[in-house]
């Protein structure tokens, strides 16, 4: 017996004109902390598996768990970062329930305590204006370790031949922020998903607590979806999206729901309550598992840890400590730099602007470090498939790249030799000057003027164009001059010969 096909997807539009989309985002940071939430053990990316985990960690009857106190204030930085207020005293609970990778078979966790409630996050929209989403609760948790499903076709469970474990980030310090209901958004409600997750991105990144790398998964994203019709005041049932890796596929993965639901709903059918996977190839989800309820999870307080307990003067002191907000900044720097709306958004899309700024901060002035950073190196990240901030090339570099071009030491040609060896692993741009000393612009005018010669004389009729004033024709000379000196010639400075030569 075959299983019954989907309904057909309900057209956008046609969603739109009978229901109104209720979102709620849940979203999970790992903590940038050296040391895991419970324990000493390590919690650096990319271990091989199972070298970062002790008895704590693993569950091992009589193992005692200690609260990390940085995860506790970059915990209470989140908060405060998003205008909540910091619960004076809370418990951590524990959360029942079987997942072969989490080793206790429960997660330590809050459940009615969480260290922060009630705030708002601001995020600007890709026209400009701005929406407010509030903030329900952050609160703190450990991670689950990871299972690996092998011999299937999809590295999902179903059709796998055996599963692996790996432990190490179990136990790694988590804060999950949940919103509030995001309603009468309309037709930008996958919109506005994308911008807050970007702004929290942003906001998280800005507070030094996580490195939200979204493709290693310290930072993850759950896009709850429901439909209710319009009129109605009754939220319709939701599905949760699970761990949608990218800003763009949170947008995309919101639009599809909404479709899909209402296509559900408009062939009679019923919603159920369920987690989904994304799948990034298609931009579609798939059914996961029921969802539970809090019943379900049967939380008791976790007997084996004292309770949380900030003191107001501790708060205050971690609310000095906050920077200055990314979109607050970003405003700032473009009015300095005195460049267009749309300059500043290409900048934080590509990933680019801490990087611009860095590079001005070491020296470079602005244009040059922006033109850089967008361009060459921009090319050469998606050469090598990694992102911009991953290259092998720090901003201070590319300032001395800059600054070795305003002494005429190199022109731009050349420059980009220099920083293609720097990416290479040659070292600074000085030191790959010095091991090779054939990049360095001729700036001997003897030897510039011997090429010159040289050029003209090959030349002739294009000299006596030159001497008929027809000035734009020195740019095959120049051309040819920067050929002969395999473009370590300065093309500025060989123009003026040509044209002093002609004269």
């Amino acid at each position: 017996m075959t299983a019954p096909e989907a309904p057909a997807l309900l057209a956008y539009d046609d969603v739109l004109a009978t229901y109104e989309p209720v979102l709620g985002m849940e979203v999970h940071v790992e903590l940038g902390t050296a040391t895991k939430m419970f324990c000493g053990c390590p919690t650096a990316f990319g271990a091989e598996p199972n070298t970062q985990v002790c008895p704590v960690c693993l569950g091992m009857p009589g193992s005692l768990p200690v609260v990390n106190a940085s995860a506790v204030e970059s915990a209470i930085r989140i908060g405060l970062a998003l205008n909540c207020s910091i619960t004076p005293w809370g418990r951590f609970a524990r959360k029942n329930y079987f997942y072969p990778d989490q080793p206790k078979n429960y997660q330590i966790s809050q459940y009615d305590e969480p260290i922060a409630t009630d705030g708002y996050l601001d995020v600007v929209l890709d026209d400009g204006s701005t929406w407010r989403v509030d903030i329900e609760r952050a609160h703190m948790e450990e991670d689950t370790g990871k299972s690996l499903h092998v011999g299937g076709a999809t590295g999902r469970i179903h059709g796998a031949s055996h599963s692996l474990l790996d432990y190490n980030r179990a136990g790694v310090p988590l804060v999950e922020i949940v919103t509030k209901p995001i309603t009468v958004a309309g037709a930008r409600a996958p919109e506005v998903a994308r911008a807050y997750v970007t702004a929290l991105r942003d906001l998280l990144k800005a507070l030094d607590v996580s490195d939200v790398r979204m493709d290693q998964g310290s930072l993850r994203c759950d896009a709850n979806v429901s439909l209710m019709p319009i009129g109605a005041d009754v939220f319709g049932t939701r599905t949760e999206t699970k761990n949608v890796n990218s800003l763009k596929s949170v947008e995309i993965a919101v639009r599809y729901e909404m479709c899909r639901q209402a296509g559900v709903l408009q062939a009679g059918g019923e919603i159920i309550q369920e987690t989904r996977h994304f799948h990034e190839a298609d931009g579609t989800t798939s059914p996961g598992r029921r969802k539970e309820t809090a019943e379900d999870y049967r939380y008791f307080p976790e007997p084996d840890l004292e309770p949380v307990a900030p003191s107001a003067e501790l708060v205050e002191r971690l609310r000095e400590t906050l920077p200055e907000l990314p979109w607050l900044r970003r405003a700032r720097i473009q009015q300095e730099w005195n460049v267009s709306d749309e300059v500043m958004r290409d900048l934080v899309n590509a990933g680019a602007l801490d990087l611009v700024i860095a590079t001005v901060d070491a020296g470079a002035p602005a244009d040059a470090a922006r033109s850089w950073w967008v361009s060459y190196l921009a090319q050469q990240a998606n050469t090598r498939g990694v992102e911009l901030a991953d290259l092998p090339i720090t901003p201070a570099q590319v300032a001395q790249v800059v600054a070795l071009i305003e002494e005429g030491k190199l022109n731009n040609k050349v420059a980009r030799q220099v920083v293609d060896h720097v990416l290479d692993g040659e070292g600074d741009p000085a030191q790959v000057l010095e091991q090779r000393p054939d990049l360095v612009v001729v700036r001997d005018d003897s030897k510039l003027q011997a090429a010159v010669d040289e050029a003209l004389a090959a030349n002739p009729d294009i000299a006596q164009k030159i001497r008929d004033g027809k000035v734009a024709a020195a740019g095959k000379i120049v051309g040819d001059v920067m050929k002969a000196t395999r473009g370590q010639a300065d093309p500025a400075r060989v123009k003026e010969l040509v044209l002093a030569a002609c004269s």
